[in-house]
């Protein structure tokens, strides 16, 4: 079963190079990954020459200054130079007369969008009536839809909002390391480094969007700094052991590949 790694960062200025990506993706029998441009760098170049260096195993999903009138034409540019996807949080709308306009943009260059954002953003009734606007564009929601931090008290209402997005035919969602949403114990134990009962939020996404929607990302390298790439891989894997062989190979790669195409 190839594994790809929806949701992760590269940059010749933040974080690690792609080469540091490489690693942690060998060691951990990861095939493809899909680059997340970091929020506020509007220069995708590095991105780029990634996927020239090593075609085939990367997408590439960019960003742009939506800000500035011309967005739209600079999405255009970089869809016709590779681009698999466009970020833009869940909150984003565009200048001028079309407040959706960098988003229309996507969806007729055939970009998906992965969409960083609060659960209050995601569950707001703005949120969806951009998705109902927009049918036809594949929203990806960034970080289990930021239903649950480490430690804080659970909200099942809002909760139950996000997931409720999950009645549109476009809107998918990205799940991560336990680390995301389980609190770390204190003093660390070993082998299971979080507080116990984890928060049951990946059971409760696979019922609510089924893992055709549903796509598995390491959000590495912050992910160095809770339990660490290869682990943000096996405990989710553990947590889902009693899926079937089908539902596992859309969670960790054949979801995450009909949405972000890597190209050859």
């Amino acid at each position: 079963m190839p594994i790809v790694d929806s949701h992760c960062h590269a940059s010749e200025c933040w974080y690690e190079p792609i080469e540091a990506l490489l690693e942690q993706m060998a060691r951990s029998g990861v095939d493809q990954a899909i680059l997340i441009q970091i929020l506020g760098q509007y220069d995708n170049g590095y991105q780029v020459e990634c996927l020239r260096r090593f075609p085939g195993r990367f997408a590439s999903v960019v960003i742009v200054d939506t800000d500035q009138p011309d967005a739209p034409r600079a999405l255009e540019r970089l869809a016709e130079g590779g681009a698999s996807g466009v970020r833009l949080r869940a909150t984003v709308r565009s200048p001028g007369d079309d407040p959706l306009a960098i988003w229309r943009a996507a969806e007729r260059l055939g970009l998906a969008v992965s969409a960083p954002g609060s659960a209050e953003a995601f569950a707001s009734d703005d949120f969806r009536q951009l998705v109902e606007a927009l049918p036809r564009i594949k929203i990806v929601v960034e970080h289990y839809g930021g239903v649950q931090r480490p430690g804080a008290e659970p909200q099942p209402e809002l909760r139950q909002r996000v997931y409720a997005l999950a009645r549109y035919r476009n809107v998918y969602i990205k799940i991560g390391g336990l680390g995301e949403i389980a609190q770390r114990a204190m003093p660390v134990r070993t082998p299971f480094p979080f507080v116990e009962p984890v928060p049951p939020i990946v059971e409760e996404i696979r019922a609510a969007f089924g893992a055709e929607k549903m796509m598995w990302g390491s959000d590495y390298p912050p992910v160095s700094q809770r339990e660490g790439f290869g682990r943000a891989l096996s405990y989710v894997r553990d947590r889902l052991a009693g899926a079937s062989a089908a539902e596992q190979e859309l969670i960790f790669g054949g979801t995450a590949l009909a949405v972000f195409p890597v190209r050859a």
